[in-house]
């Protein structure tokens, strides 16, 4: 690439921060991805004009670089052959449930490391060839964590951050990984490795020291001619875009409109996720059904609106998750459903920015129960948008959002029985209760935005020598 054309600034990330959509005359064109990574970072990359190195979703398609949203976008292409076994393989199907303590059974095959060696190469190679000589490169999450030690190789000039966006398991479970040593040292290509928590950077540093025979200093691993930091660096939402949405009178109506389109019951429960086995969605419904069961709430009383937003539709394991969800929804309704009110709301779709908040706003619960999160930022989200201090949020203890936001209604989402009396309680507690710990929340989640996220974690990487 022409030198001229090359980027200080270059984010590299698994998919590009926009989907491409087609108007009602057919034209093509690129819009804003959802998501908690595109979320957090696309501000940050419009603020330094830097370019985005990612797949832009269809597999077999080579596409030049392209502006949209105020970006420079970069994409790689990946073959049919390199979703199923890099991406669908090796990356959700190995490393997503090992890394979200076994909930799942990690699948462990030589073939599925081949695609995923391969298909790092190819990002590193699509990074090196976009930065500027000196530039600064931000790798983002497990789908490339062997990126950062090809592109050291490729351009020993850049100064690499990495950031983790999932947990980082304890040496207990990461020392299933048959390659486990390959994935820490290509981490360690990084000056600058970041976690979601404390215990992430510090299992990191554990296993380096273990696994890689390598010296370690607080949180510091040395290498012969280096040494790599390893930090947390919780992230966090655009607080100010969310309080803007919230208050705007079409949102504030919608949300109105939402809470009478389900009948004004007493209290609006709702969850936001992707369609993921993490997620805890059937143990929260479980806990919402049993209060109806126990005759401790009743038909009118409240609802609970679940938006599973669709996710790896071809991975076996989520096809059968999104079944069962659906027969528990329907075994709910069939039970405790009066005519025309159902007591569960299940939505297998995505939603706007705009949609999502006006459902933030109508919801005097929100539910956010994951069995294991590295953060969860729809959490976060939900608190910035309620500045009438009138919502509760019942909160796992294992989503990372639990280490910052304490006055949130905590849950351990195993526990079934503790997560019904939690949620009975957030849905009867007093308006003073709810403002005293709502306003606590807001004032973390508006202190600690993405702006400061992004501005800490890379001050942290640009003074690495």
């Amino acid at each position: 690439m022409d030198q001229s054309k090359k980027s200080e600034f270059v984010v590299v990330a698994n998919r590009l921060p926009v989907d491409r959509v087609t108007d009602e005359d057919g034209e093509a064109t690129w819009r804003r991805s959802p998501g908690g990574l595109v979320t957090a970072i696309v501000p940050v990359m419009q603020r330094r004009e830097g370019a985005w190195v990612g797949w832009q979703g269809s597999p077999d398609e080579d596409l030049e670089p392209f502006e949209a949203e105020g970006m420079t976008l970069s994409p790689v292409r990946l073959s049919g052959s390199d979703v199923e076994l890099y991406y669908e393989g090796f990356s959700n199907a190995t490393l997503w449930p090992l890394y979200h303590d076994v909930i799942a059974r990690p699948v462990y095959r030589r073939s599925l490391w081949e695609a995923y060696e391969r298909v790092n190469r190819r990002f590193a190679e699509a990074a090196a060839d976009v930065a500027a000589e000196g530039a600064v490169v931000w790798v983002q999450d497990y789908q490339l964590q062997l990126v950062p030690k090809m592109l050291r190789e490729l351009r020993p000039d850049l100064r690499i951050g990495f950031f983790l966006h999932i947990p980082f398991p304890p040496m207990e479970l990461f020392q299933q990984l048959p390659w486990r040593r390959e994935i820490l040292e290509g981490l360690l290509g990084a000056d600058l490795v970041g976690f979601q928590s404390r215990d992430g950077a510090s299992n990191f540093v554990r296993l380096s020291r273990r696994f890689c025979d390598l010296k370690t200093q607080g949180h510091e691993v040395i290498l012969d001619d280096r040494t790599v930091q390893a930090d947390h660096f919780p992230i966090s939402v655009d607080a100010q875009e969310l309080i803007t949405l919230s208050t705007q009178e079409d949102v504030k109506a919608r949300a109105a409109e939402i809470r009478e389109e389900l009948g004004n019951p007493a209290s609006i429960l709702l969850g936001v996720d992707r369609l993921d086995y993490t997620k805890g969605i059937q143990q929260r419904l479980q806990a919402f059904t049993e209060l109806f069961e126990d005759g401790r709430v009743k038909s009118g009383d409240a609802v609970f609106v679940q938006v599973a937003t669709p996710s790896r539709e071809r991975v076996e394991e989520y096809r059968i998750l999104r079944d069962e969800i659906e027969l528990q929804v329907g075994r709910a309704n069939g039970m405790y459903a009066e005519l025309g009110a159902p007591i569960i709301n299940y939505m297998h779709t995505s939603h706007t920015r705009k949609e999502l908040t006006a459902l933030y706003l109508a919801a005097d619960v929100m539910v956010v129960t994951p069995l294991r999160d590295g953060m969860n930022l729809v959490a976060k989200e939900y608190v910035a948008c309620h500045g009438d201090l009138k919502g509760a949020l019942l909160l796992s203890e294992f989503a990372g959002a639990a280490n910052e936001l304490h006055r949130a209604f905590l849950v351990n989402p195993y526990d079934i029985g503790g997560t019904k009396q939690r949620m009975y309680e957030a849905m009867h507690a007093s308006p003073a209760e709810r403002a005293r710990r709502m306003r606590s929340m807001r004032r973390r989640v508006i202190e600690h935005d993405v702006d400061l996220w992004a501005k800490e974690f890379l001050e942290a990487l640009e003074n690495r020598r």
